[in-house]
């Protein structure tokens, strides 16, 4: 490029445009001249106050628009630039101009035709509309010339773009207040697995958002075939999912599926939007309820190894997420320092893990010492075990409802008639395809179960999915060579189902029934316990 071509590119930059109009006449003959001249469209993008912010050379056929991240897009409904750039041959919008329009969220597009001698020709404008069902996304308006443009007699652009983005604004108020500051997600499935398994893990993924204090604006379930390496799904329905998102105002995309960092890198880079995996919707979970020392050591380590092969480039993907859902908890303010240094943290967090598993084996030895048998609850997550273990021990665990409401292993004892004693324990609840480096950070918290007499399996009677929690517990338990350890099956919330369905279930699984709220329900399980413990299985207590 010549020095006097630089030269006009300087000038573009210098430009100012006044608040009513798109573009003035000056700037579109210059972009139009330069244009022609080099053979190439030309760009520019503009903020509201008029400033040229950058200049865009690109080819024949296109622009490449760089990065926006010093103009965030935040949580209104348009960033507050809008691209005005040339077409050669005096050609229209094309599907990549309006595909750009819509996932940077500009405020306006503009295309002016270059004709022959570098004049400029006609313009084609699009802006995004308001969202309604019964209604397309994008407008497109043209002027035969650029002279029915400029000036902004015609169509004033400020109070044109200062009323588009209030009636979009009431448009998101209908589905989502917007004094609420929780992140606003959409939830996604992409899987070859049957529909009916992907509504299930959905309803799960929905139970785990609001766990974590996400609004869930909506949700996507697509099954395939084949998997896409690259996005999970093609690239024109990503995009679609992801400029659906943007119109619903979310800042979030959860996927039920893990994605691999190579995934992650690929959809970050089509938004602005927070990208997360269930796994990490899981970890952020875990580390917002960590409360004893070992429970976020434990949390940071599993942060940690899940983040490090994800730790590439710039890490823009892992970014965004601190200091919200994502990357908050015990290891957020270390989430985006260098590999190295990751690595290092994990070492130093290993052998304090391993100090505080010494300290238990010491806890423990006294335990074993005083002869008293443990007993420890264990269900899927939300079965009502803290519930439980307060309305047996009259304590007062932390209770709520829901998913994740305790991670720290808490005992207490029953006294029994006869002068009888045994601890019982609550422990973190058993969840499908628990996060693979979670598993192996709270293996040491399990251990715990290692020492009971007898596991009190507890099951919510009152969940339709209740028998697939029952397979992930025996699974989990399988896996932590626990699976010859006696068990009662205890079926809990018989409150919340038809008396005749809460009989049924007793017969059919050999179940105990109870309602952990009621204490009037427990005396058939206390019966079995100090039955199985006691007598049964005697030659086994610890």
């Amino acid at each position: 490029m010549r020095g006097s071509e630089l030269h006009l590119l300087e000038r573009l930059s210098r430009r100012k445009v006044p608040p009513a109009e798109v573009v003035t006449f000056e700037l579109a003959r210059q972009l139009a001249a330069l244009s022609y001249r080099l053979g190439r469209q030309i760009g520019v993008l503009i903020n509201r106050r008029g400033t040229v912010l950058q200049v865009i050379v690109g080819d024949s056929g296109g622009i490449l628009i760089p990065s926006l991240e010093d103009h965030p897009l935040g949580r209104k409904a348009l960033r507050g630039l809008r691209l005005v750039h040339t077409h050669l041959k005096d050609k229209n919008l094309t599907r990549d101009d309006l595909t750009d329009l819509a996932l940077l969220r500009l405020d306006l597009i503009a295309a002016i035709g270059v004709r022959e001698e570098g004049q400029p020709g006609a313009v084609q404008l699009a802006h995004l509309l308001p969202q309604r069902e019964d209604r397309k996304k994008i407008e497109i308006m043209d002027f035969p010339d650029i002279g029915r443009l400029a000036g902004g007699l015609r169509f004033d652009f400020g109070e044109f773009v200062s009323a588009l983005e209030s009636e979009m604004e009431r448009q998101r108020l209908f589905v989502f207040d917007q004094a609420d500051k929780r992140e606003r997600a959409i939830l996604i499935s992409v899987s070859t697995r049957p529909k009916y398994e992907l509504e299930e893990s959905m309803e799960e993924l929905k139970e785990l958002g609001h766990s974590s204090g996400i609004a869930v604006l909506g949700t996507v379930i697509q099954r395939l075939k084949e998997i896409n390496p690259k996005y999970l799904m093609g690239e024109g329905k990503i995009k679609d999912l992801v400029i659906d998102a943007l119109d619903k105002g979310a800042t979030l995309l959860v996927f039920d599926q893990d994605l691999g960092p190579s995934q992650i890198k690929s959809i970050t880079g089509l938004t602005e939007l927070k990208v997360i995996d269930r796994s990490q919707l899981i970890l952020d979970i875990f580390a917002k309820r960590a409360g004893s020392r070992e429970g976020k050591v434990q949390v940071e380590l599993a942060q940690l190894k899940y983040l490090l092969p994800r730790l590439t480039g710039k890490g823009t993907a892992m970014s965004r997420l601190m200091g919200g859902i994502g990357g908050r908890g015990p290891g957020e303010s270390k989430l985006e320092v260098d590999r190295r240094r990751v690595r290092d943290r994990i070492h130093f967090l290993e052998r304090q893990l391993k100090a505080l598993s010494l300290a238990r084996k010491q806890r423990k030895h006294r335990r074993v010492e005083k002869g008293l048998p443990i007993v420890s609850i264990v269900g899927y997550t939300n079965a009502g075990k803290s519930t439980l273990l307060n309305t047996l021990t009259r304590s007062s665990t932390a209770v709520e409802d829901r998913m994740f409401a305790t991670l720290d292993t808490a005992s207490r004892r029953i006294r029994f008639p006869r002068e009888r004693e045994l601890i019982i324990t609550d422990t973190v609840g058993f969840i499908r395809d628990l996060p693979k480096d979670l598993m192996t950070a709270f293996k040491a918290t399990l251990e715990e179960l290692e020492d009971a007499a007898l596991l009190l399996h507890l099951v919510d009677a009152s969940n339709p999915r209740f028998q697939q929690h029952i397979d992930s517990v025996l699974k989990i338990l399988e896996d932590l060579d626990l699976s010859g350890k006696p068990r009662i099956l205890v079926f809990n919330k018989a409150d919340r189902i038809p008396a005749e369905e809460a009989s049924a279930l007793k017969t059919r699984y050999g179940a105990i029934m109870i309602s952990a709220r009621e204490p009037s329900t427990l005396g058939p399980l206390l019966e079995s316990l100090e039955r199985t413990v006691w007598e049964e299985h005697a030659g086994n207590v610890v």
